[in-house]
C-alpha cells in the first residue's frame, strides 16, 4: 500500500511480490499485506534459490534409501530412495525447505529426473552383487505429472536397465486431490504401459474420499506416521490403522505404516495385519554403501516378524 510500503514502483512491486510469497507459505488462495519482516524472509527464499540451482550444478545432492520390510517373515520388500541436499555453508537443508521451491522454479523437473535415474542405477549394482529382488520406491512431485512424465520414465528405464516391475511411485494422497484428472490420467498411463507401481503416501492426511480411492490406479497404501507415532497408547489412532488396514485388503491393496519407532507399535501392526513395516525401528535412511554392506552381511531382515507374537 502506498505510501506506507514504499515511496516509488520499484519499492511497492519488491513489497507486494514478498507479500505474494507469505500468501502461498500461508495455504495460497488467500490475501497477505506486505510488513517490514517479510523483505528478510523474501531475501532468504531468493538466496536459498539460488544455492538450489547452484547445487544441482556442482552436484550437491545424494540419495539415502529406507528399508521396508515384510511383516511376515522379516524380509526386505523394498527401499525408498529419498533426496538429500549437503550444501556447503548451510549443511544439510531439509528436504521440506528446499522441495517446494524447486517445484515452484521449475527445478523439480531436473531433481525428479536425476533421483529416478540414480536410484535405478544403483539398484542394478546391487543386483549386480547379488542382492534378491526388491522394490525401488521414488516418490513423484505434481510437478513431474505436468510434462511427459510416461515418456521419461520410459527413458530411464531403457538407460538403466531397470525393469518397471519393480519400479514404484509414491504419490501424496493430495496430489490425486489437487491435480484431479489429470493425475489420474498420467499415473492409469504409467501403470498400463509400463507394468509399474503406484503407493499412495501419507494417506489419512488428505481427505480423500472413499469414492475416489476405490478409482486410483494405485497398489498400496502407506499410512501416514501421524496415526502410528501414538501407538498402541492412543485407542483412536490404534482403531483408524485397523480401519484402514481392513479396508484396503478389502479394495485388494497392501498396507505399510511408515514412521515404525517402538517393539510395541511392531508388534500391535502385525496383530492388526498390516503387510510392511517401514521406521527406525528397523533402519534410518542410510548411503547406498551402507544398504550394500548389509545386503552382504544378510542384515536386512527384521529380526522379530509377526510370527514370533
Amino acid at each position: 500500500l502506498y505510501p506506507e510500503d514504499g515511496q516509488d514502483s520499484e519499492t511497492l512491486l519488491k513489497n507486494a511480490d514478498a507479500a505474494m510469497y507469505q500468501a502461498k507459505n500461508l495455504g495460497r488462495n488467500r490475501l497477505a499485506y506486505y510488513a517490514p519482516g517479510l523483505t528478510h524472509e523474501i531475501q532468504q527464499r531468493l538466496e536459498l534459490e539460488q544455492d538450489l540451482r547452484d547445487g544441482i550444478w556442482r552436484k550437491e545432492f545424494t540419495l539415502h534409501y529406507q528399508p521396508q520390510f515384510a511383516s511376515s517373515d522379516g524380509r526386505l520388500v523394498a527401499v525408498e530412495a529419498l533426496l538429500r541436499w549437503n550444501h556447503p555453508q548451510r549443511g544439510m537443508v531439509p528436504p521440506n525447505e528446499f522441495i517446494p521451491i524447486a517445484e515452484e522454479t521449475g527445478l523439480i523437473g531436473e531433481l525428479g529426473c536425476w533421483v529416478t535415474e540414480t536410484a535405478c542405477n544403483q539398484a542394478m549394482q546391487w543386483r549386480a552383487e547379488g542382492s534378491p529382488m526388491f522394490t525401488l520406491a521414488v516418490n513423484l512431485s505434481p510437478y513431474q505429472l505436468r510434462g511427459e512424465c510416461t515418456e521419461t520414465l520410459m527413458a530411464i528405464l531403457e538407460r538403466t536397465g531397470f525393469d518397471a516391475e519393480w519400479f514404484e511411485f509414491e504419490v501424496t494422497e493430495s496430489l490425486l486431490i489437487e491435480e484431479g484428472g489429470f493425475a489420474l490420467q498420467q499415473l492409469t498411463e504409467m501403470r498400463e504401459r509400463l507394468g509399474m507401481k503406484i503407493a499412495m503416501d501419507d494417506f489419512g492426511t488428505g481427505h480423500s474420499s472413499l469414492g475416489q480411492l476405490k478409482c486410483l490406479p494405485i497398489g498400496k497404501l502407506k499410512i501416514d506416521r501421524s496415526f502410528i507415532s501414538d501407538l498402541p497408547g492412543d485407542a483412536n489412532d490404534a482403531a483408524i490403522v485397523k480401519a484402514v488396514i481392513l479396508m484396503a485388503h478389502t479394495l485388494g491393496l497392501e498396507v505399510v505404516a511408515e514412521g515404525v519407532e517402538t517393539r510395541e507399535q511392531h508388534r500391535l501392526l502385525c496383530q492388526s495385519g498390516c503387510d510392511h513395516l517401514q521406521g527406525f525401528l528397523y533402519g534410518k535412511p542410510m548411503p547406498a554403501e551402507e544398504i550394500s554392506r548389509l545386503l552382504a552381511d544378510n542384515q536386512l531382515r527384521i529380526i522379530k516378524t509377526c510370527s514370533d507374537h
